[in-house]
């Protein structure tokens, strides 16, 4: 921390040294001298629970990330680009590490994560808000659906607990023996059972009536054990990847259309 700051003359001279010839003590000093804003941006992660050493050292990494793939040719600070990936690692990191359950899988659950108590904060001051009318407030802003606001309000509400913890003082039941099974009974597997070949025959059907380029792309996106990606099957059709995902939901909507009068024929 007590190594000065860089000024734009010399982050330049040492960025250009890093990036041209690969001058480890140009990187050893590019580094240096941005590990205090890693520390910055630790200290506004340290109230998710996890120690402050770990998210400095993933802080590190995300700033070796950045001297990497920097471009001095860029107008551009280090320190600005760098901020980008020191904040991503740490986001990973807590992420990966706040809860044995994934947490956040999709942007708009990252971005709940780490804003949903901040906004909630704030609308409240503001506003004087409900708790419902602060959730909706919360999805507007963050272009969420509510049930997302709602669920990850339950899941920031209530940490990881054991499933053999017991539920009464005199430990004779344990929270997994209340728990439900969900899984299918003996009477819907048979039913299921029974229905499969006629449904396989209805989906067959649908799909021989598709044209050529529609049936390959279906039995390879939907209908095979390993869904090639989109790009892998454009370049063997000769068709770019948004094309690709065109005709596909082309497709799908056609099935669709197709199976809806054929409900009745599984009854």
């Amino acid at each position: 921390m007590r190594v000065p700051l860089l000024s734009l003359e010399e982050e330049r001279d040492l960025t250009d040294r890093w990036h041209r010839e690969r001058d480890e003590e140009a990187l050893h000093q590019l580094i240096q001298a941005h590990v205090r804003l890693v520390v910055a941006h630790a200290v506004k992660f340290r109230h998710h629970g996890l120690p402050m050493g770990d998210l400095v050292q993933e802080g590190n990494l995300g700033l070796l990330q950045a001297a990497a793939k920097f471009e001095p040719a860029r107008d551009v600070r280090f320190s600005t680009y760098a901020g980008w990936w020191i904040r991503a690692t740490m986001q990973d990191y807590v992420l990966r590490n706040w809860s044995i359950v994934r947490t956040g899988t999709t942007a708009s659950q990252k971005s709940l994560f780490f804003n949903l108590r901040r906004l909630r904060a704030r609308i409240q001051a503001e506003r004087d808000c409900s708790p419902a009318d602060t959730r909706v407030q919360v999805a507007r802003e963050l272009g969420v659906s509510l049930n997302d606001v709602e669920r990850m309000e339950t899941r920031l509400s209530a940490r990881d607990r054991s499933l053999n913890v017991p539920l009464v003082n005199d430990g004779s039941t344990e929270a997994i023996e209340i728990i439900p099974d969900d899984r299918q009974g003996p009477e819907g597997m048979v039913a299921e059972a029974n229905d499969r070949p006629k449904i396989e025959r209805l989906i067959a059907e649908a799909v021989s009536d598709l044209n050529e380029r529609e049936q390959t792309i279906i039995r390879e996106r939907r209908l095979s054990a390993e869904k090639i990606p989109l790009d892998a099957l454009g370049e063997r059709l000769g068709l770019s990847k948004e094309r690709v995902r065109q005709i596909e939901h082309q497709a799908i909507a056609k099935l669709r259309e197709a199976l809806e009068p054929m409900r009745d024929a599984l009854v």
